[in-house]
Order: structure tokens, then C-alpha cells, then sequence
């Protein structure tokens, strides 16, 4: 599975932005998805999962309320709404996939290349 991020850019604290994933190579519709983020000197975090089937979702704390991950498993692609964005969000941006029960285990065997937010105060 090869991953490709889109969406990231600069944008002004409490703007909004909008990732997406598009993944090629097979299918992914029975993949685990999510979201990672790297900060300047800081290490590697989880920000939101979503499961192959797009009925469970889960978050950071640090982005609970304000960003949402959602799939479209015809378009094998998953998306990251982040709202209400904050200086502190900014970050790579990475996308994942694994299987099986990667959403549980955090364990997510595919990574992208990784996409730059930038958030200005």
C-alpha cells in the first residue's frame, strides 16, 4: 500500500485545513487508517484513527472536538477536517494504514510521506 498526503499549508490560528490520504497499490477498505504528526523537535504522536469499516473514530485529547477523520473506501482515501486550528498543531502531518486490529494495537505497518501544517499565531 503506498500512501500520499495532501492538503497541508500555512494557515492563520483558528482557521481550518483539510488532509487527505489517497492510498494506491490495493484496496484498503479492510485497513485500519489514521493520522500521526511530528512537531519541531518533538517525537512522532497519534492524532486520529479511523477503523477499516468507518464505524469507530477515535482522538488526542489534544484535538478532541476540533478535528475530524473521516473515509471513503470507494475512493480508498481518508480525510482529516481540522478546525480551530492553534499554533501548537503545527506539524508533519502523516497518514497510516495497517491491518489487522491496527486501530486497536496503534501498531500501522504503511506510512506516508507526510504533509506540512503550518499554523501562525
Amino acid at each position: 500500500v503506498q500512501l500520499q498526503a495532501f492538503g497541508g499549508g500555512l494557515v492563520q490560528a483558528g482557521g481550518s485545513l483539510r488532509l487527505s490520504c489517497a492510498a494506491s497499490g490495493r484496496t484498503t477498505n479492510s485497513y485500519d487508517m489514521g493520522w500521526f504528526r511530528q512537531a519541531p523537535g518533538k517525537e512522532r504522536e497519534f492524532v486520529a484513527a479511523i477503523n477499516w469499516s468507518g464505524g469507530s473514530r477515535k482522538y488526542a485529547d489534544s484535538v478532541k472536538g476540533r478535528f475530524t477523520i473521516s473515509r471513503d473506501n470507494a475512493k480508498n482515501t481518508v480525510y482529516l477536517q481540522m478546525n480551530s486550528l492553534k499554533p501548537e498543531d503545527t506539524a508533519v502531518y502523516y497518514c497510516v494504514a495497517g491491518r489487522p486490529n491496527a486501530y486497536y494495537t496503534g501498531s500501522y505497518g504503511y506510512w506516508g510521506q507526510g504533509t506540512l501544517v503550518t499554523v501562525s499565531s
